[in-house]
């Protein structure tokens, strides 16, 4: 089925960068798994080449294009090579942080943050979650006590995407202890700072390529100046911007299916078994058939948030479908299609067995299908 959100422009987009992944991260993406991590020099390559922060404006040297259809093809174009890792690198920079900066930053925040965002010589990542307080956003234990000038941190996260190459932390912390959720705040954290220490790169069952990291705040001096939006009013700001961050774990997890699916009907229709394609049995038919039906219904929902999104008018409620339907459709397709693959499903050096790995994780970050679910009854019977 034709996909009708995507015009000329995003086309010819989606074909620069389909080249640029074929020539900067293909080649070197099985060393990125190997070593745990991405090289910081991919994000500036990318920033060279108009594809990190398409929506900050042009004098900071952003895209100028408040469009989230050129973020969608990112990640679909990372996730049908196969490079899932690669994939949270990006969106977690650009889907992720860079709307609280655009959203919340007064012009003098703007001027110092935006310019080496955009260029990616100052990698983003978020740190809203801790040992003791995945999901519940309100639980956080990370404190900010004010001091003058300077906020005084102490605390720490943990499963930080872009931990290990980070420089700003859009970070959620507890201004008000008593207040519960109504005493949360946002403060950019600089990964230099006195104080702020990184633990070890964790050793994940996937994505092997995309660092995670713990974070230790010991007395760390944050500038007031380094404050987003208003004190304690942080977790209305957080609330608003997780429909954008969950639609993005959506489209992933469909793209992750389709590219999935696509895999396994070449590759049954070139192994042989019992003297015949793998492809010709009615089984194989039957789960292809099966999992094109439902990967298209995926597709089809994913456009229609995406056009949502970009007209302002996508809910929680919907994010929240989307996001818990089309990892649950992930996790689900690429299952079925190791089994199609047989032995060869469960060896590494076929991108299947990869997606395997990394698939799993996607039904849990990012709030979890429960919690998805949690959010739709609630709209549903309140």
């Amino acid at each position: 089925m034709k996909r009708i959100i995507f015009e000329d422009h995003h086309n010819e987009f989606r074909d620069s960068f389909r080249r640029f992944v074929a020539s900067e991260i293909t080649p070197n993406y099985e060393k990125w798994e190997q070593d745990g991590i991405v090289p910081r020099e991919i994000f500036t390559k990318a920033g060279a080449l108009g594809f990190l922060c398409m929506d900050a404006p042009e004098e900071y040297g952003g895209g100028g294009v408040a469009d989230f259809r050129f973020n969608a093809i990112i990640t679909e174009e990372l996730m049908y090579a196969g490079h899932n890792g690669a994939v949270l690198c990006f969106s977690t920079h650009n889907d992720v942080c860079l709307p609280y900066l655009m959203e919340l930053c007064n012009d003098e925040q703007k001027q110092r943050w935006l310019p080496d965002v955009c260029a990616g010589n100052k990698v983003m990542a978020i740190a809203l979650t801790e040992p003791h307080a995945g999901s519940d956003l309100a639980g956080i234990k990370t404190t900010a006590v004010r001091d003058g000038d300077h906020y005084i941190v102490n605390g720490s996260k943990t499963f930080i995407t872009n931990g290990i190459n980070g420089d700003l932390f859009v970070t959620a912390v507890k201004t008000d202890l008593a207040a519960g959720s109504r005493g949360v705040s946002i403060l950019v954290m600089e990964g230099d700072a006195a104080g702020f220490e990184r633990g070890r790169n964790l050793n994940k069952v996937g994505l092997h390529s995309q660092d995670t990291a713990e974070l230790f705040f010991n007395d760390v001096r944050v500038p007031v100046a380094n404050m987003l939006g208003e004190e304690n009013k942080g977790f209305s700001y957080l609330m608003h911007n997780l429909a954008q961050e969950r639609l993005g774990i959506a489209m992933a997890g469909t793209a992750a299916a389709r590219a999935a699916l696509n895999w396994t009907v070449e590759y049954t229709k070139e192994r042989m078994a019992f003297g015949q394609r793998i492809a010709d049995f009615q089984n194989t038919k039957f789960v292809l058939a099966e999992l094109e039906t439902e990967v298209e219904i995926g597709e089809v929902y994913i456009d229609r948030c995406i056009s949502e999104l970009v007209q302002a008018t996508l809910t929680p409620e919907e994010a929240a479908k989307a996001k818990w339907w089309a990892t649950e459709l992930q996790k689900r397709t690429v299952d079925r299609c190791v089994q199609l693959f047989g032995g060869y499903g469960y060896m590494l050096e076929y991108p299947i067995a990869r997606a395997y790995l990394d698939a799993r994780i996607t039904t849990i970050y990012g709030g979890t299908t429960e919690i998805m679910k949690e959010i739709i009854g609630r709209s549903l019977t309140r």
